[in-house]
């Protein structure tokens, strides 16, 4: 559905409508699996479910494609009833999420994504969740007939809602939805509250102190501003809350609101302020806190290691032994891909290709004098899991040979995820070598010239094919050297840590033997047995059980591997059938799949089977599926007791395994415990709350021969009391001795000594940290509840991950994500951190069902685990990193997260929930200090007042000048007849070729005609304002001394533009209604405009006043030219629209300009012989000045050169300063920018074509704000090649009071830089820092102040002086400040508030204008023209901007230079607030899929760097933020345009 445009209330209804709670008919599609004893309830099978109703069979079939080697986690046992009733009680509260927005084409996902499921396809429908469902559809029965409420409401509107959503989603008229669906959807407006009813306060998102800004405001008359913006805020007064009643996109953010009006989740504590005012919030403890009581743990003793007389000295003698006493004996069966036997590997054979390749490896790979590999070298073991022989092999060949296997997955593409940290393996581990299978070297991939590739961060590599053919037989008087078993590694296994990096554990070859013995004693394996092992035997179980002991004890092992499982999952059963196997090594995992697909089995028998080892028992999950697992094949001879489940560690080998229970003895207890007390690393058995209770499994006695304590897992390692959650650590023989290569992290892990409460160390023994988080139950039985690695620390409390996938997936109903590939990982975002959930949706999945159960989790995570997420993000189905097992590679996706990289397709945010440390809002001080005091306070503390001024203007002596300059309408004339063919103007086309010059004469001449023709057709009284309406250009100078010719006041306006006459002719048409214009002056081509059919279709053409051409005039002079009264009287009127939106117009005097062009030529040392250069818009402020004014007054040669040329040709600016050999210049950031990006890498071209900035001294920005400080300093490097001084380019300073305050001129130093701290800045304070101190902002002076202007820091609040570098409003006072608004009710109050403003103290006398803009005055070291210390002014702000936030205040520009910073494809950015929501939309520059994306990173950037939360993000195309001609952003514009939804998002994001 197109949500961006319409059908916002249909989707609305649809969305909600899966909420209503229907009848259990609806949501619980049971397959068949029995359910467990445990539960009575019986599942009636469903009557129907929603959408395609997924058979049992098609659920078998999706159950086999699967895995992943992270797949322990999803054997969920959290209940599903826990989660339902979670849910169910969130119901009870209504709360309506606002829905994301998107724009069409983002849901067009390419057609191949359709088809190919992932390859993990979806890693097993979970058992645990489904037999929950069984008791779940029983209870949910019962708690919804209990609540006839529900029912009732559900029984009305469920025969319509189903119905009715799937009409609604069809194109129907955009009506309301029938009446008949409004119960039902009215009582679930708001269903899907967040349930906190502790004693919270509200989140103070809402509580922020209303936007008043005191006496400061600069606002605009009413009359102007409700003209201004179209009629947008009147319509926000349709409704009591200020939401217009027509927008979608506010009624979204009123949803929002209302869920943020929710209570958070710890009560408030108290704050403190440290000095660095980091004013975060720290919770204070919780008193009901539960602590660990019982007394400190003593270390468990595991039974000693029995002396068996046989055994041998090392593993390889038991290998030799074998191989010459019972060659015939079976070692290894491998399957093929169909389950069927492949090859059997006997033991004389395994010993007799070992010998080869040892041989091989120690004499003929290199020369007799240089052999490659010497004792001791590490060698690569690269084979794929299907083969296992070649596999045992390698290993056993390495052992002999006395060089040190290091078996690796088989790297995939050079690309692979983790293949760099495979690399830092490679290399801290020192291997150059890689043995690998012919057939696996063929699909390595290869260069184009058939060599293997350099595999990303590998060191180079020599591969070694070790298939039979290509080995030597060793000659007759060789034999391999077997030692007794030392303290020399054996061999290193790899292990990834929870940050990626993958590290080698070394064990020694008395490890590995003693390890075999502790394994044989406590399995009690005998001779001869069958093992069928479905684990990898590259590492952990797979390696230790089936490649090591049993090699040691003789038995055969028949190995499953991952592929054949995928395609028959039965065969691991079937196998143990055949071979009447005693032991059989599984994952949950393979219980799982076998127990789906057993169907299709009836005569299976495994009472064989002794012991049934469970890799993973250890994790809480795996409880479900093993009581499952024993659930069906309990009839086919399976005992429970056999079921042994177990713990390892790469770093502690096996730390504990159940041993097999004698027959009829009673099973091993299980452990309920509660899920708060978890998280505080306590252990309470779970009576009240069975929601969020977790049940574990024992995995046995720790190994024979070992001790083991329980430590804190962080800080030092101090023993843990009984009652207390650690991790576990084990003193053994038998374990890993270092991470080979890393001597430093070794120590940490390998070398930990416990202590005990007073921080003493217990003994001497070092004991080893297991990564496994657990406790010692009663008879010293030992229990792991999670891993280090998976471990999450929120604000303080512990969270595993493998529990939050397990809720997450037991969210029926999961037809949304597939269940093996979610991923959860934290990220630290403003000193905490904060959990991120990642899943692959499904093809099929529509918006609604993915947002309904994203929503979903969210409330279960919230309920069961009592902690918040911060994002959860549904990316498209196979995109996330893979492990070479298919599982989900965290780190790297929790880089691509970081990066920017991931492309999700649905992204929740949850900020505002989870976020519970941000600090406390600032309450603004009553002012009681009177500005006396503070006056006398600054004086005291030798401060000096903020005040700087201009040059003197000096008296102008000749009589001729004064004459001359009084006004510059007579200036004009004087020049025409002192300097007649002095060429005053050259207007440049974009080839940068004069199209039109004017000398004094000719445009003396010009103005004539036009005043001549203003008085015949005008019918013009003196004094009637007139509208000039033309391209930049010579026509708009001379129309505009016409005006002043003929007595009449002209207004500039800047012509519509042809191509988008919708927006920029309704600003025109404004400004003749607002000046009441009385005639419109303007060229022919725009007098068509103005009375076109297009023109007419967004203004009334038939209104407006008398348009007259001034194209071709005829020869006339006028009667008289007209000579005003007084200086006082008004020249013209200057309109220009603010950032805020707002129209206003000011009046300028003839004393005003006349003054303003002469401090400007003092500034610049303007005379007739010299040349400028003006690339600016001429229609308001200073631009109009310098472009119409200035060369009349001073006599030179102004060069023109139009913005819009540029858009033509970008160099035409840049090489009309080199022709021209211009020393002064004037542009605006629009033009800056566009050079900067567009020509920034042609600098090498333009120099070739002879460009040289080398003569320009001066390039000023005009413009009314802080100074782009960034854009300015690219600006000069890039051009820097070219010659550009760095010193040339500066930033002047006007405002609407003023057009012109500060100018970098000729004389005075040149503009300094400060750097100050936004924190202290968000306090209206100014606290200036180093370069490069964190929270620094560089702020760069606005130019010199211009003769004759005075300029002070003025308390807003109280109007009293400030001191020097305080920050405060600017206010001006100066002969060429405007005279006031030109307003047509007068506004008196305004006027005198903003133009004749007295200081409340100190001097009380001067008239000031007030700017509008916050700044600070800083006495530098610097001195001025004159000799004294320089006073620089740095413009901050203006004030109608800043955005006030918890109290703070914030300048637009310093969040946005943040946002554009958080990702590569952030073009520019814009901020605003609604309802006290921070906005910001974000222009992509790159492909759409990126758009979701920078919805965390934005959050993420903003949050850290300005302690705020983003309430909405909008991701728009590039050119949708509106921006005014001097390149400045219309925020309110786009407010405006936002909340009117008319701005066609790519994605709008609603954070929680």
């Amino acid at each position: 559905g197109d949500i961006t445009q319409k059908g916002y209330e249909k989707k609305r209804a649809k969305l909600l409508a899966s909420y209503i709670p229907q009848l259990p008919k609806a949501d619980l599609s049971l397959p068949d699996v029995q359910p467990s004893p445990s539960h009575s309830a019986n599942p009636s099978p469903s009557p129907e479910a929603p959408g395609p109703s997924t058979s049992s069979a098609s659920r078998h079939h999706r159950a086999h494609r699967s895995g992943g080697a992270r797949d322990e986690r999803y054997r969920s046992d959290i209940h599903t009833e826990a989660v339902q009733a979670a849910l169910a009680k969130h119901r009870e509260e209504k709360m309506a999420l606002p829905m994301p927005t998107k724009r069409r084409s983002y849901f067009v996902q390419s057609p191949i994504d359709n088809c190919t499921p992932p390859d993990t396809s979806s890693a097993s429908e979970d058992e645990g969740s489904l037999r929950r469902k069984a008791a779940l559809s029983a209870m949910l029965a019962q708690t919804l007939q209990s609540s006839d409420y529900w029912i009732n409401r559900s029984v009305q509107s469920s025969s319509t809602s189903s119905s009715a959503s799937s009409t609604l989603s069809h194109g129907e008229p955009k009506t309301q939805p029938q009446p008949q669906l409004q119960p039902g959807v009215s009582v679930l407006a708001d269903v899907l509250a967040h349930t906190r009813i502790e004693n919270s306060v509200p989140p103070d998102v809402t509580s922020s102190t209303p936007q008043e800004r005191g006496g400061s405001r600069v606002d605009l008359p009413p009359a102007i501003r409700g003209m201004s913006r179209g009629q947008s805020r009147s319509s926000m007064l349709d409704t009591a809350d200020g939401v217009p009643v027509s927008s979608r996109v506010s009624t979204k953010i009123q949803q929002l609101l209302n869920t943020l009006k929710r209570p958070k989740r710890p009560p408030l504590s108290e704050f403190f302020l440290d000095d660095s005012e980091e004013i975060v919030e720290v919770p204070r403890p919780d008193p009901n806190t539960p602590k660990p009581e019982g007394r400190q743990i003593i270390p468990v003793k595991g039974e000693p290691l029995g002396v068996v007389s046989n055994w041998p000295p090392a593993l390889q003698a038991a290998l030799a032994r074998w191989g010459a006493t019972q060659a015939k004996s079976p070692a290894l069966t491998a399957l093929d891909i169909t389950g069927k036997p492949l090859y059997t590997l006997t033991y004389g054979k395994l010993w007799s290709r070992s010998l080869k390749l040892a041989y091989t490896l120690l004499n003929k790979l290199g020369t007799k004098t240089e052999p490659v590999l010497q004792t001791g070298d590490r060698v690569a073991l690269v084979y794929p899991n299907s083969d296992p022989g070649m596999f045992w092999v390698a290993f056993y060949g390495c052992l002999l040979a006395e060089v040190i296997p290091v078996p690796i997955e088989v790297p995939l593409s050079r690309q692979d995820a983790g293949s760099q940290q495979i690399g830092f393996l490679l290399g801290s581990c020192g291997v150059s070598l890689a043995l690998t299978s012919e057939v696996c070297l063929k699909g390595l991939p290869k260069t184009p010239n058939g060599e293997i590739v350099q595999f990303k961060g590998w060191p180079r590599m020599k591969w070694v094919v070790t298939d039979t053919k290509y080995l030597t037989k060793p000659s007759k008087d060789w034999q391999p050297h077997i030692p007794t078993a030392n303290t020399d590694t054996a061999y290193i296994e790899y292990k990834a840590s929870k940050e990626g990096t993958v590290m080698g554990v070394a064990v020694s070859k008395i490890a590995m033997l003693t390890h075999c013995q502790a394994l044989t004693q406590a399995c009690n394996y005998c001779e001869g047995e069958t093992l069928v092992n479905v684990l990898d035997c590259k590492k952990d179980m797979g390696l230790w059980h089936g490649v090591l002991t049993s090699v040691m004890n003789r038995i055969h092992t028949i190995t499953v591997p991952y592929a054949v499982m995928k395609a028959c999952p039965m065969s691991w059963v079937q196998r143990v059938h055949i071979h009447k196997a005693r032991v059989a090594l599984v994952k949950c995992r393979d219980l799982h799949w076998a127990m789906m697909a057993h169907k299709d089995q009836k005569d299976i028998n495994l009472s064989s089977i002794r012991m049934l080892i469970v890799a993973d028992g250890a994790n809480p999950w795996s409880v479900s599926s093993c009581d499952a697992f024993l659930n069906v094949f309990q009839s086919h001879g399976l005992r429970p007791e056999v079921i042994c489940p177990c713990a390892t560690s790469p770093e502690a080998l096996t730390v504990a395994i159940r041993r097999p229970g004698a027959r009829g003895a009673p099973l091993p207890a299980r452990a309920i415990l509660s899920m708060g007390g978890l998280s505080h690393g306590v252990i309470r058995v779970n009576t009240e709350d069975k929601n969020s209770a977790l049940t574990v499994q024992d995995v046995g006695h720790i190994m024979p021969g070992a001790l083991m304590c329980i430590v804190k897992p962080d800080g030092s390692p101090q023993l843990c009391k009984t009652d207390e959650i650690g991790e576990i650590v084990i003193n053994s023989r038998a374990g890993g001795t270092m991470y080979y290569g890393l001597p430093g992290v070794t120590k940490n892990t390998f070398e930990v000594i416990p202590v005990n409460q007073a921080g003493a160390p217990i003994g001497e023994i070092p004991f080893a940290r297991t990564g496994l988080l657990g406790f010692v139950g009663p008879g010293s039985l030992v229990f792991v509840v999670g891993k280090i690695e998976g471990l999450l620390m929120v604000s303080g409390r512990r969270h595993n991950a493998d529990d939050l996938v397990a809720t997450a997936l037991a969210v029926e109903p999961v037809k949304t994500v597939y269940r093996g590939r979610i991923a959860v990982f934290s990220v630290t975002v403003f000193y905490d951190e904060r959990i991120v959930i990642v899943a692959e949706q499904r093809p099929d999945a529509s918006e609604e069902d993915s947002f309904q159960w994203m929503s979903r989790v969210l409330q279960a995570i919230d309920s069961i685990h009592q902690v918040g997420l911060y994002c959860l993000a549904l990316v498209p189905a196979n995109t996330l990193p893979k492990t070479p097992l298919g599982g989900i590679h965290i780190c790297e996706t929790k880089q691509s997260f970081l990066d920017g990289n991931l492309h999700p397709c649905n992204i929740l945010m949850c900020p505002h929930t989870c976020v519970t440390n941000m600090p406390k809002p600032r309450q603004k001080q009553p002012v009681d200090v009177g500005p006396a005091s503070m006056l006398v306070g600054n004086l005291v503390a030798g401060k000096r007042i903020a005040q700087a001024t201009g040059r003197e203007l000096g008296v102008v002596e000749d009589q001729d000048l004064t004459r001359k300059h009084q006004f510059l309408s007579e200036a004009l004339q004087w020049r025409a007849q002192v300097d007649p063919d002095h060429v005053l103007y050259v207007l440049l086309n974009s080839k940068g070729v004069p199209v039109c010059t004017a000398t004094c004469a000719q445009l003396h001449k010009r103005a004539e005609k036009i005043t001549a023709t203003l008085l015949e057709r005008g019918g013009l009284n003196t004094g009637d304002n007139v509208v000039l309406l033309y391209p930049p250009g010579i026509d708009l100078i001379a129309a505009f001394y016409g005006c002043l010719y003929a007595g009449v006041i002209p207004v500039t306006v800047r012509p519509p533009h042809p191509q988008n006459l919708s927006a920029t002719l309704p600003t025109v048409r404004m400004i003749i209604d607002v000046s009441k214009a009385a005639c419109i002056l303007t060229t022919q081509p725009l007098m068509r405009i103005l009375r076109s059919r297009e023109a007419a279709a967004s203004v009334n053409v038939k209104t407006w006043p008398t348009i007259i051409d001034t194209d071709d005039l005829p020869r006339k002079r006028p009667p008289h030219l007209y000579k005003p009264p007084t200086a006082e009287m008004l020249a013209y009127l200057d309109f220009s629209v603010s950032t805020t939106g707002m129209l206003t117009g000011v009046k300028m005097s003839h004393a005003a300009i006349s003054t303003l062009c002469r401090s400007i030529k003092l500034q610049c040392e303007l005379y007739s012989s010299r040349q400028i250069a003006i690339c600016l818009d001429p229609y308001c402020g200073l631009g109009f000045v310098l472009w119409c004014l200035s060369s009349v007054y001073s006599g030179h040669q102004s060069i023109l050169i139009p913005p819009l040329e540029l858009e033509t040709s970008l160099p035409v600016w840049l090489s009309t300063l080199s022709q021209y050999k211009i020393r002064d210049t004037f542009c605006s950031y629009s033009v800056m920018e566009l050079c900067t990006k567009g020509l920034g890498t042609q600098t090498e071209v333009l120099k070739a074509r002879g460009l040289n900035l080398s003569c320009v001294r001066s390039c000023v920005v005009v413009a009314e704000e802080r100074p782009r400080l960034a854009l300015s300093q690219s600006f000069s490097k890039l051009f820097k090649d070219l010659g550009l001084s760095p010193r040339a380019v500066s930033t002047a300073f006007g405002s609407r009071v003023n057009l012109a305050i500060g100018l970098q001129g000729t004389s005075g130093p040149d503009p300094s830089t400060v750097y100050v701290d936004m924190k202290s800045l968000r306090h209206d304070r100014v606290r200036l820092v180093e370069k490069g101190a964190p929270q620094s902002l560089p702020l760069m002076e606005s130019g010199t102040i211009l003769p004759g202007v005075r300029v002070i820091i003025v308390n807003p609040e109280t109007r009293g002086p400030l001191g020097d570098s305080h920050l405060g409003e600017i206010w001006v006072n100066s002969p060429h400040s405007a005279s006031g608004y030109y307003t047509i009710y007068g506004e008196e109050s305004l006027q005198a508030d903003h133009f004749n403003t007295k200081l409340s103290f100190g001097d009380p006398q001067t008239l000031w204008s007030r700017t509008g803009y916050l700044g600070f005055i800083k006495r530098t070291e610097l001195l001025d023209a004159s000799g004294d210390r320089h006073d620089a002014l740095f413009v901050v702000g203006s004030l109608d901007e800043t955005l006030e936030l918890r109290g703070l205040r914030y300048h637009p520009i310093d969040i946005e230079t943040s946002v554009s910073r958080a990702h590569r494809s952030i073009a520019e950015s814009a901020v605003f607030t609604w309802t006290n929501l921070l906005v910001v939309v974000a222009e992509l520059s790159g492909s759409e899929q990126e758009a979701l994306d920078l919805v965390p990173l934005v959050t993420n950037v903003v949050l850290e760097e300005h302690h705020l939360i983003v309430g909405v993000v909008v991701i728009v195309d590039p050119g949708v933020i509106p921006i005014n001609s001097r390149g400045e952003k219309q925020r309110m514009h786009l407010r405006d345009s936002f909340l009117a939804d008319q701005l066609d998002p790519i994605y709008v994001a609603y954070n929680m």
